[in-house]
């Protein structure tokens, strides 16, 4: 089996394929570049929660309630 190295992988923009973004808005999916600006803006400064995160706070006994969100 040959193994290759992800580093030595290099596309010019003539190569790259856009990438198509869904989300879910009012229960159900719809693709942000459909979006108007507004909900755009809203997207792009939305904070994802991480589990990994939450759990370091729970564990370490911190008060934070931001952290999770970061």
């Amino acid at each position: 089996m040959k193994v290759i190295n992800i580093e030595d992988i290099k596309l010019n923009d003539a190569e790259r394929q856009p990438c198509e973004v869904w989300t879910r808005v009012m229960g159900y999916l719809r693709p942000v570049s459909e979006f108007n600006k507004g909900k755009k803006s809203e997207f792009y400064t939305r904070k994802y929660f991480a589990e990994d995160k939450a759990q370091a706070v729970l564990d370490c006994g911190c008060s934070r309630i931001d952290v999770a969100a970061e």
